[in-house]
């Protein structure tokens, strides 16, 4: 029997804002996109029978990747300012476990996760484990940007405003680390995906409380008490 079913009827919640439902959208999507062109960037697994001119696959491929790099970088920056400027469960702090309840909470959802413990605690927005885990997830986006923006500057034609990017590399030291660390990041993020997804089915399961619609409706329905003593804690 779920937490929700012991504690009351239940009542709908806003969670996620339209910034935090639509950024995690476009992030999501692109990554995908990014992952199947950054792969045959890397590895061409397609063939083109006749003169390259005539077909430009590799070109048209670098030019969806450049695209959908825009959206991923102008998405993640969004999502960033608006831990600082949104409200709610948007916000910075449910992202660091700065208090000693989420602290606690930390060691709870880890726990959970590793089936040590039946039941999550009650967490409306994120749980400390996820939201914790996200830090790392955004640092990881920015080292993405960081190594494509530095890759990109060193092909950039001459006068481009994207060659003022090139000290990027010397952070890596050379466009082969960078072009290793790219690689090597693009994998923790596709196991990222494959965790988050697994989580969230986990967890909607267990607690049954439309945590998976939610990131598309952005309600999620818990016990009135939650409810209340939620608002009480995010209260700006």
């Amino acid at each position: 029997m779920s937490s929700a079913e012991t504690e009351g009827p239940l009542v709908c919640v806003r969670v996620w804002d339209h910034v935090v439902r639509s950024t995690h959208w476009i992030i999501a999507l692109s990554i995908a996109v990014l992952a199947v062109t950054g792969l045959y960037i890397g590895h061409p697994f397609l063939l083109a029978p006749g003169p390259a001119g005539d077909h430009f696959v590799m070109g048209t491929t670098k030019v969806v990747h450049f695209y959908a790099a825009i959206a991923f970088t102008l998405a993640v920056l969004a999502r960033i300012a608006w831990m600082f400027l949104g409200q709610g469960h948007a916000r910075w702090r449910e992202f660091l476990p700065v208090d000693r309840d989420r602290r606690v909470g930390l060691w709870h959802a880890l726990q959970f996760y590793m089936f040590m413990r039946k039941r999550p605690d009650p967490a409306i927005g994120h749980n400390p484990a996820a939201g914790f885990t996200y830090v790392g997830v955004f640092g990881l986006y920015l080292v993405m940007i960081a190594t494509g923006l530095g890759l990109y500057a060193a092909n950039a034609s001459v006068g481009s405003p994207f060659r003022s990017f090139e000290f990027l590399l010397l952070l890596a030291g050379d466009a082969q680390t960078a072009t290793w660390i790219h690689h090597v990041v693009m994998w923790l993020l596709l196991g990222f995906v494959v965790h988050h997804v697994y989580s969230a089915v986990l967890t909607a399961v267990v607690e049954r409380n439309g945590v998976i619609d939610s990131i598309v409706s952005g309600n999620k329905w818990v016990p009135a008490s939650e409810a209340r003593d939620d608002a009480a804690r995010v209260r700006p």
